[in-house]
């Protein structure tokens, strides 16, 4: 077991996932209820990641974290050191790629809300802002807490984009799927099946606690 890779997958997952909360409940809001039209173009672009190949996400997000990029320039200017193949350009891959999986369904419960609730806010003279904080998150709660549990699944499991990104350096960009891979390519399946075995089980449990927060932010069926 690659008990190292499984530290910096969770390390990862945790980091994006805060991350993404952050960011995701302001666009997943202004998504949610913005009447402009060209809102669609910004919602297709955070859904870009579920369509796209990794390996080519992977491809464009190396390129412009490299040094030869203008991003990649000023961070060595800054820091010293590359951007790519490194724990923080990995997380900024792993942001990009899971973005749907924290937007989408805080979109939904949002737009879940009841409106003369917003519109109430709105005439008692709060801000659009005070409005998400104060009303629309404690109705959203389950919606939160999905985004969260896909988000954090789904960092586990990257591979594509965190090859391409990353590599493969023990310690600092080799995540458990990573592990698996290598395993594998050695012939040693006994390690691939035990850490793959870790996966399984909890993919089953994200995958519960996804189903319970839905049936409990659901209408239940009337009783006779």
């Amino acid at each position: 077991m690659d008990y190292q890779a499984l530290e910096l997958s969770a390390r990862l997952a945790l980091a994006t996932t805060m991350i993404l909360l952050v960011v995701g409940v302001p666009l997943a809001a202004w998504l949610a209820f913005s009447r402009r039209r060209w809102t669609v173009v910004i919602e297709a672009v955070v859904a870009l990641p579920l369509v796209l190949p990794p390996t080519v996400l992977g491809f464009y997000l190396l390129v412009a974290l490299g040094d030869r990029s203008p991003i990649g320039q000023w961070w060595r200017e800054l820091t010293g050191e590359p951007l790519a193949f490194t724990f923080h350009g990995l997380l900024i891959a792993s942001v990009l790629h899971s973005l749907p999986f924290a937007v989408q369904p805080l979109m939904t419960a949002f737009a879940s809300v009841d409106r003369r609730l917003l519109e109430a806010s709105a005439v008692l003279g709060r801000t659009t802002a005070g409005t998400v904080l104060r009303v629309v998150l404690p109705l959203s709660k389950p919606g939160v807490a999905t985004a969260a549990v896909l988000t954090f699944a789904h960092t586990i499991g990257e591979f594509g984009v965190v090859l391409m990104v990353g590599g493969n350096i023990p310690g600092q960009t080799r995540t458990v799927a990573i592990s698996i891979y290598d395993s594998v390519q050695a012939f040693d399946y006994a390690a691939a099946a035990r850490t793959s075995l870790v996966l399984l089980l909890f993919s089953l449990v994200v995958l519960v606690s996804t189903y319970a927060l839905q049936r409990k932010g659901g209408p239940a069926w009337p009783r006779p």
